[in-house]
């Protein structure tokens, strides 16, 4: 097994100014905008850029949500394995709001269907827009593209894209791992 750095934490830290002024571009004050982390992994990744738009941009208000999709997925009985559900934790309304999905990794585009159906438990959005870290593109099994991405990856199936964040993981690095 082989590991490449596709992007390193001067690298993600660019990514992450780069995607917080899309939003601020396309959302501005974010009055009418939320944010939802896929949980697990898109969590990390959203309050990093709640955090830096409020302290670096003076954005006030931004509201973040977790989503949990696990029961929402189309595999989630194809596993002999126990599955654990994490936390969603919405406490706003989403109805006639503008929902930007945060994700670390766009692979098949699975769980972000499921985040579309798990959404519709909490009101009808506005619109729905995904921001991801690292879009896979070669890897799609559904027409779900990213509307703002950090990096795009072109891995084969065989490669996965490992993203590590200092909270969880001691270092921020995007891995490219060859199996």
């Amino acid at each position: 097994m082989s590991q490449k750095v596709l992007l390193n934490a001067k690298e993600i830290n660019i990514a992450l100014h780069r995607l917080a002024c899309q939003l601020i571009e396309n959302h501005d004050n974010f009055e009418n905008t939320v944010l939802v982390g896929i949980q697990p992994r898109g969590i990390f990744l959203a309050e990093r850029l709640k955090k830096m738009l409020q302290t670096e941009y003076k954005i006030k208000n931004i509201q973040l949500g977790y989503l949990d999709i696990t029961f929402y997925r189309d595999d989630f009985r194809r596993s002999n394995k126990l599955l654990e559900a994490n936390t969603t934790r919405i406490d706003f309304i989403v109805e006639d709001k503008k929902v930007v999905f945060i994700d670390d990794v766009l692979y098949t585009g699975r769980s972000i269907r499921s985040a579309l159906t798990a959404i519709q438990s909490f009101g009808r959005p506005l619109e729905i827009e995904l921001l991801t870290l690292i879009d896979r593109r070669f890897s799609r099994h559904l027409p779900i593209q990213p509307d703002y991405r950090g990096r795009q990856v072109d891995a084969i199936n065989e490669e996965k894209v490992k993203v590590c964040w200092k909270e969880n993981d001691g270092e921020d690095t995007v891995y490219l791992i060859n199996k």
